[in-house]
């Protein structure tokens, strides 16, 4: 079996982003721009889909985002992906937003959302993933879930 054909663990694909909330980042209100966090999102996800492959990805889709609290300029956001589940070509990365006040250190989550990356090969086709090693429970418990959304989503697409 090929170095790239064998299991990796969830925590090699794990990503820790760190970004301070900018004047142009924001909106009227002084609040980062939702459109703002999505990119960043898409971002981080991404960087976690290729740890798992170590191929170039393309973002399919991005599920369930509810953003829960706003984030203030000058406030520290930080992002936490990894791949959830891993499917023929796909893979499910969880991506957690949280906001942290720089004075009080109180964190708050602001998002999570759910992205389904494909990963191509060199002709720009989805090409096959290495299996995910699940480890813990929670490991386990989080791929089962993801497996239930992607069955969901594909009944939404008619597939």
């Amino acid at each position: 079996m090929e170095p790239s054909e064998l299991p990796h663990p969830v925590a090699a694909s794990r990503v820790v982003m760190t970004e301070i909330v900018m004047p142009e980042d924001t909106n009227h209100f002084g609040d980062i721009f939702g459109g703002r966090v999505l990119a960043l999102v898409d971002k981080a996800g991404a960087v976690a889909a290729i740890r798992h492959c170590r191929r170039e990805v393309l973002t399919a889709s991005i599920d369930s985002v509810d953003f829960l609290s706003p984030v203030k300029e000058g406030y520290i956001l930080t992002l936490l992906a990894e791949v959830q589940a891993v499917f023929r070509t796909s893979m499910e990365v969880s991506v957690e937003v949280w906001g942290e006040n720089p004075l009080s250190g109180e964190r708050k989550m602001t998002c999570r959302a759910f992205l389904t990356v494909v990963a191509v090969g060199e002709d720009g086709r989805p090409t096959p993933v290495p299996p995910l090693s699940l480890e813990t429970e929670g490991e386990r418990h989080r791929a089962a879930e993801a497996a239930e959304r992607r069955r969901l989503r594909l009944l939404r697409l008619g597939r």
